[in-house]
């Protein structure tokens, strides 16, 4: 562009007066009264604010200036922000009918359309929530069932493992193949080989969506949705890898339909086109095939991904503290011992290993800014007016890593969890698995799962990284959604 011709420099002079005006009225059209926060620039919003590979540690930053709840721009769009305990309880468990509703971020909108477990709202969310909690209690969630399942996977993992004869090897894969087979046999009513060519296909699709997700371009398309769709880059990877995912959850659903019985249900396939039969009168039903397909691939994924991220990070910790990992094989030694199958029932007499598995999750904040929320409706909150429509952010890390909250926020310490008599402790502060109506679906499985996988892998070895255990870097490797751990190798020594 010529800025020294006159009609160039007027032209550039009025597309920056209406982008001005433009975002302006924006503010003004989203404003109602919301909370003051750091003033933001037409079109960008406070993208320059933001550490676009850990924006929760941003937000953080802000709230000591603006206070638990503020307002930050992504573009044209306000989203509020809220810090601290108090606030989040209030928001979320005491306020939580008025903040349930999902914020469909640009990324989510265009992965799901809405439907599923985790991105639906009002009563197509009420509904596949109520059903898919009753559906996971009734294949066993919580239950000697799924128990049993979770012991016979920890059996096929500890085998893979000794397999490698204590040679160096990243765990990362394995663990993966564990957590998702658990998930598997509740949603398709089977698991997987660990070498089977289709399974470790969709393992790598997810590993790499949460890669990608949890990265700086996703946040780029998140501000920049319409021109990121013609640009290249990683984030045009997640569209095709669920597409693929699609492809696959279809393909089950097929096989399903060909072999099922209406009178009785194998797993939540099953179950969802039983209850799809059962409503196909009913104009407004949302058992239909897009809830189905997109619930199944909410599960599969969630399942998968959490599960063995916390695993992996749990390992890399405990290797980091040998003497911590030393002390669990004692707990263990004493209340199992070394042949018997540790059981949910050994949680009960086993505070330290408990507590240890609590300051996991607490010290990796897998989830720190939750999932999006919004506000269901116009609604008065601390003194601002916020619009129905809103954008939400609970951020979770600012009551993980509390200093008023926890002794040694940035430091893994497990006696944030016991009491003064080694006692395991619960803490109202511990939000791992967020709080309130959209509280995740599967806390008590991922409870059992993270206890029996854990207490198996230190029952059976030792896990000893390849390089010094104090030079484990158990910072995150990106932390966007999600936070990724390193990769990292070790040796596991039979016990």
């Amino acid at each position: 562009m010529d800025l020294n011709n006159p009609g160039t420099t007027l032209l550039f002079v009025l597309l920056s007066i209406l982008l001005v005006v433009w975002f302006l009225k924006s503010k003004q059209l989203h404003k109602g009264r919301l909370p003051p926060g750091p003033p933001a620039l037409p079109i960008l919003g406070n993208l320059f604010q933001m550490d676009i590979k850990a924006p929760h540690k941003s937000l953080i930053k802000l709230s000591e200036q603006y206070g638990p709840i503020f307002t930050v721009w992504f573009g044209r769009y306000p989203a509020v922000v809220l810090c601290g305990c108090e606030t989040i309880t209030e928001a979320l468990v005491e306020r939580g009918h008025d903040f349930s509703g999902r914020y469909l971020i640009p990324v989510l909108e265009k992965m799901t359309h809405g439907y599923g477990i985790v991105t639906s709202n009002g009563d197509r969310w009420k509904q596949l929530r109520r059903f898919s909690l009753s559906t996971l209690r009734n294949f066993g969630m919580g239950k000697k069932s799924i128990e049993e399942r979770i012991q016979e996977e920890a059996h096929f993992l500890v085998t893979d493992i000794r397999n490698k004869k204590e040679t160096p090897f990243s765990p990362d894969f394995l663990l993966r193949c564990a957590a998702s087979n658990i998930i598997c046999s509740i949603v398709f009513g089977d698991r997987f080989d660990y070498e089977d060519k289709k399974f470790l296909r969709l393992l790598e699709l997810i590993a790499e969506n949460a890669q990608v997700l949890s990265g700086p371009w996703v946040q780029m398309y998140n501000n920049f949705p319409k021109i990121m769709d013609f640009l290249p880059g990683p984030h045009k990877k997640i569209f095709q890898n669920v597409a693929d995912l699609l492809n696959f959850m279809n393909e089950m659903i097929q096989s399903h339909k060909e072999s099922f019985q209406k009178d009785f249900s194998r797993d939540y396939i099953d179950s969802f086109l039983i209850k799809m039969d059962e409503e196909k009168h009913k104009l407004d039903s949302e058992f239909i095939y897009k809830n189905l397909l997109m619930s199944a691939m909410n599960l599969f994924m969630a399942g998968t991904e959490t599960t063995s991220t916390t695993l992996r990070w749990a390992l890399q910790i405990l290797a980091k503290h040998p003497q911590i990992q030393e002390k669990i094989n004692r707990e263990i030694v004493e209340v199992i011992g070394s042949c018997r199958r540790p059981t949910i029932e050994d949680r009960a007499k086993m505070p330290y290993t408990d507590a240890v598995i609590h300051e996991v999750q607490r010290y990796i904040d897998l989830v720190p800014m939750n999932l999006p929320h919004m506000v269901t409706r116009d609604l008065e909150f601390r003194g601002y007016l916020i619009p129905e429509g809103t954008f939400v952010v609970p951020v979770l890390a600012s009551v993980l890593k509390s200093p008023s909250l926890w002794e040694t926020p940035e430091s893994f310490n497990p006696n944030h969890f016991l009491d003064e008599n080694g006692r395991f402790k619960k803490s109202a502060s511990f939000m791992a698995f967020s709080a309130g109506k959209r509280m995740c679906l599967g806390e008590s499985l991922a409870r059992m799962e993270l206890f029996l996988f854990l207490t198996t892998l230190f029952q059976n070895f030792v896990f000893n990284p390849v390089i010094d255990h104090k030079d484990i870097d158990t910072s995150p490797a990106m932390s966007g959604i999600l936070a990724v751990p390193h990769e990292c190798k070790f040796c596991a020594i039979s016990r």
